[in-house]
Order: C-alpha cells, then sequence, then structure tokens
C-alpha cells in the first residue's frame, strides 16, 4: 500500500510538471548542425552535479573521471538523458556542473539535454530558469529536435506524455516527416520504455518501466515496420546500462553518469548481462548507413581508473540512404 501511494505521489507530481512546464512551451526548437554523414555523439544522463562533499548523492570521483573522459573523446555533442543535478532548484548543484564541465566549453563540446525528475526539483520556474540558462539554443524548449548528417534526434520531456497532448501531436508529425536522408532516427529521454530494474529495488536499486513509456514504445515499433530508418532510444533513471531490442527498435538505458549506480536483476531479453554497477558513457559514431554505440565503462582499482568496452553494438539502417551528392 505504501509503494502504490509512492506511485500515485510521483504520477500526481509528474503530472503537475508536464501541464505547468508545457505552458511555457513555443514552438520547439529545430536545430540544425553539419550535414556531413559522419556523425559523432556521447550518450549518457543521472550525473546528479551537487557538492562533491554530498557522496550519498553521487559519486564525484566517477562522475569528474566521465567528463574528463568525454572531453578526451571529442564528440560533436553529448545528450543527456535527464538528472543533471541532483536538485535542479538548487543554483548551487548547477555551479558544480558549470565548474564540473568546464572543459566542454572550452573545447566547444554542445550539449543537448532532456530534462528529468532531479531537474525539475522544487520551484518548476527556478527548476527551468536554471536549466534554460545553460542551454540557450533549446531556446526554452522542452522537447526539440537535432539535425546532424544522416541523424535525426528527438528530444522528449517525459514529466508530459510523450504520444498524446501538444508534445505526442509533434513527435507523430516529425516521424511522418522523416527527411530521406536520414538513417536514424534518434529519441532521447528520461524514463525507459524498457528496462530490466523494477520499484522492488530487490538488488539495490531501480525503477520499473511507466505505463506512459511502455505506449511510447509501442508507437515506436509500430512505426519501425514502416520506415526505412531505425529508431534508436537512449533513456536514463535506471543507474545502470542496459541494451534492449524490440520490433526493429533499439533501446539503451543510459544512466550511469554519477549518480550511485547500483546492480540490478538482469531480464532474459536484456542483451547486456552483468551483474556488475557501471558507471559509463556511450560514444555514438554515425556513418551512412551504420551506427556503432560503444560503452565505456569505469571503476576504480587503489584510487586509479581502469577503462573497459564491455559492448559494442552496431545497428544498419534496414536501407542506407545515399550520401548527399553521390551518384
Amino acid at each position: 500500500m505504501i509503494q502504490s501511494w509512492k506511485n500515485l505521489s510521483l504520477l500526481v507530481v509528474c503530472l503537475i510538471a508536464g501541464i505547468t512546464v508545457a505552458a511555457a512551451q513555443t514552438q520547439p526548437a529545430d536545430i540544425h548542425l553539419n550535414q556531413n554523414n559522419r556523425v559523432h555523439f556521447i550518450a549518457y544522463g543521472d550525473t546528479r552535479f551537487t557538492d562533491p562533499a554530498d557522496t550519498k548523492a553521487a559519486n564525484p570521483e566517477a562522475r569528474r573521471e566521465l567528463v574528463k573522459a568525454i572531453a578526451n573523446a571529442n564528440p560533436e555533442f553529448v545528450t543527456f538523458g535527464g538528472d543533471i543535478t541532483y536538485n535542479g532548484n538548487d543554483p548551487n548543484d548547477w555551479k558544480v556542473y558549470d565548474k564540473e564541465t568546464a572543459i566542454w566549453s572550452e573545447k566547444h563540446i554542445r550539449v543537448y539535454p532532456a530534462l528529468g525528475n532531479h531537474d525539475l526539483h522544487g520551484d518548476l520556474k527556478v527548476s527551468l530558469a536554471n536549466y534554460f540558462q545553460r542551454y540557450p539554443e533549446l531556446d526554452h524548449s522542452l522537447y526539440y529536435s537535432v539535425s546532424t548528417g544522416n541523424v535525426w534526434m528527438l528530444t522528449l520531456d517525459s514529466a508530459m506524455d510523450e504520444v498524446s497532448g501538444a508534445q505526442g501531436d509533434w513527435l507523430k508529425s516529425k516521424m511522418d516527416a522523416v527527411p530521406a536522408n536520414v538513417d536514424f532516427v534518434v529519441l532521447v529521454l528520461h524514463h525507459p520504455p524498457y528496462t530490466s530494474s523494477s520499484d522492488d529495488k530487490s538488488a539495490g536499486g531501480g525503477h520499473s518501466a511507466r505505463p506512459a513509456e511502455q505506449a511510447l514504445a509501442r508507437f515506436l515499433e509500430e512505426r519501425q515496420k514502416k520506415m526505412r530508418a531505425s529508431i534508436v532510444v537512449f533513456a536514463g533513471h535506471v543507474h545502470n546500462y542496459e541494451h534492449h531490442e524490440h520490433g526493429g527498435v533499439t533501446y539503451f538505458v543510459t544512466g550511469g553518469g554519477g549518480a550511485h549506480a547500483y546492480p540490478i536483476n538482469r531480464e532474459p531479453t536484456d542483451l547486456f548481462q552483468s551483474k556488475e554497477i557501471n558507471y559509463h558513457y556511450i560514444d555514438v559514431k554515425v556513418e551512412a548507413g551504420k551506427m556503432v554505440a560503444i560503452m565505456n565503462r569505469v571503476e576504480f582499482k587503489n584510487g586509479v581508473a581502469v577503462w573497459t568496452q564491455p559492448e559494442t553494438v552496431t545497428i544498419p539502417a534496414p536501407n542506407p540512404a545515399k550520401a548527399a551528392g553521390a551518384k
């Protein structure tokens, strides 16, 4: 009963957040980057930037090591799956973000985030002001698109319903108008449509997939049947790494950015079988007809960061688009 009330309370908070923040949404941003069919980006999330002395909220050592490694990878951009800060309404948490990610700004690495539940903590006006101050390119958009080469990225706000209402109408219109040169439609959001974890947290932590994201998965898998491009989803919320494939759609959970990671009991359908905690990021490189996503994992042995690449996923586009200008 207690858990049911917690779930109901969370649902009410998300609904209120969605209604409130939707009021601020105008025309969603359509961001256009390069037209080169070689795209390089990093996907990860659940960093929980906050006072490094607060080791209950996050693992600051892992968080900083991941930020440094991402900078050294020199991606075109980073996409965050939400829960960037521990408390979105706390300006001090955002100052920690500014300080720890300064190297990204120095290297001109763009950041395209999705909102997570922690980013909406407290007074929504304050939380969103802190958020949009860091990402002026979004033009106050809660959901938006980024076009780069043969990739079309649609970033969603999972505090709102993804397949109904204004955001749902926008998503459907975008999926109806995928450009002919696009090989990969990438969706980024906080709450995962599929996860091995559950609300019972039997292995130490986790969250069940919510009905809203399960409905999104059904929508995407139905669309995938009719699309030439491949759909790939990056989500967070669960502080681990997962890889699922359903209905031709590839789903990643990438919530190992610094918030305390925990093991999860893996479903047989989870293509990444591991009993470990996994602080990580996903390095994604795309060229005509192929996306390669490499999970980069860090652990600390005697205070030294040790890096491994436990999984590499190659995702083909069903029918590769002809590169612009090719004959």
